[in-house]
């Protein structure tokens, strides 16, 4: 669901003004037809025409407001008796509506027709975002990212390459500006304001592909940070050193750990890498036997080589427990911890 607050309505002001502009450009022929019809009527009209009751001639205004009416078949002033003002009366309505419904009507229906605009509002509502973070790519691990990219307030802009995608649909109900276009092309990466981006997360399903997203977008804007998406654990190692990318994750590393873990029945729910040091976040609850029941949290840290992230019974719930908290039975502890500490755990959580 979409959230409005002040900053989304300035963001909506500042990228209709920038359409506008866009708009302008290209409708900028039948605009100045339309103008120079008008007022070269009404020149002609100021200069020529003359009253016949007294012979006075015609101000600025009341001709530029009878050329104006002549384009749509009002007569403001009578029928001139100058046969090259009588051609007047026929050219501006001929000329005049040809501009309109070439260039003024179409003009106005694209300005407050965005869906119709399309990829054009798309770039629009995309060049007004800053330190935003771009995520090329909207599969399945694109799409979940963003969804945590918002849960952390993070202004977000997508890239994909596929317009019938499974999640293009949904990420734009989201009112998440999408370009819809290769991301390999660096003018794609410009479409999504690259330049003023704080990172960008190139997470396809081809490694070579994230590669050449990543290194064009610090080529455009060298300060940004790239999060890449890579299957293979060694390519990844080898170019967050050789090419300065500050961070290449290998999604197949950060599976395997998880399915290694879950098959020595350790209740991990997630395991991850820091350095050589294979770390796994588990959850287990307390049996009303168990000889972890009446014990502080503090204790089995120590002596489990343990930490405590969570903490919950029944309708509690607390994050990093003091050290003197006693556990109870029926609890849900969510702890970080190798493996062998996890199992040992556990083990003492049987009775």
């Amino acid at each position: 669901m979409k959230q409005f607050s002040l900053r989304t309505v300035r963001r909506v002001w500042r990228a209709q003004w920038r359409d506008m502009k866009v708009l302008l450009r290209e409708s900028r022929t039948p605009l100045v037809l339309f103008i120079l019809v008008v007022v070269g009527g009404a020149t002609l009209l100021h200069f020529f025409y003359t009253f016949p009751e007294d012979g006075h001639e015609l101000g600025w205004g009341y001709a530029l407001y009878a050329s104006f009416a002549l384009v749509f078949f009002e007569t403001a002033l009578e029928f001139p008796q100058q046969w090259y003002l009588q051609a007047l009366y026929f050219l501006i309505p001929i000329l005049g509506l040809s501009a309109i419904a070439d260039g003024v009507l179409s003009f106005s229906a694209a300005l407050t027709n965005k869906r119709a605009r399309g990829q054009k509002w798309q770039v629009a509502m995309a060049s007004t975002y800053k330190d935003h973070v771009i995520v090329c790519g909207l599969g399945k691990v694109g799409y979940r990212v963003v969804l945590e990219l918002q849960k952390y307030g993070r202004d977000v802009v997508g890239i994909e390459a596929n317009p019938e995608g499974r999640f293009v649909e949904r990420l734009q109900e989201m009112g998440i500006p999408l370009i819809l276009a290769d991301a390999r092309r660096p003018s794609n990466l410009i479409k999504a304001n690259v330049k003023e981006a704080d990172a960008i997360i190139p997470c396809t399903d081809d490694e070579l592909t994230n590669l050449d997203i990543a290194l064009d977008a610090r080529e455009i804007n060298p300060r940004i940070k790239v999060v890449m998406r890579m299957f293979d654990p060694d390519l990844a190692k080898r170019i967050e050193k050789g090419f300065g990318i500050h961070t290449a994750i290998s999604t197949s590393a950060l599976a395997a750990p998880m399915f290694a873990a879950a098959a020595m029945r350790a209740n991990v729910k997630y395991s991850f890498y820091v350095d050589n040091d294979l770390l796994n976040i588990g959850e287990l609850t307390v049996h009303p036997h168990s000889k972890l029941v009446g014990r502080s949290i503090g204790e089995i840290e120590k002596e489990y080589n343990i930490s405590v992230i969570i903490y919950q019974r029944g309708g509690f719930r607390d994050m990093h427990p003091e050290p003197a908290f006693l556990i109870e039975a029926d609890a849900k502890l969510t702890v970080l911890a190798e493996l062998p500490a996890l199992q040992r755990l556990e083990a003492l959580n049987q009775g």
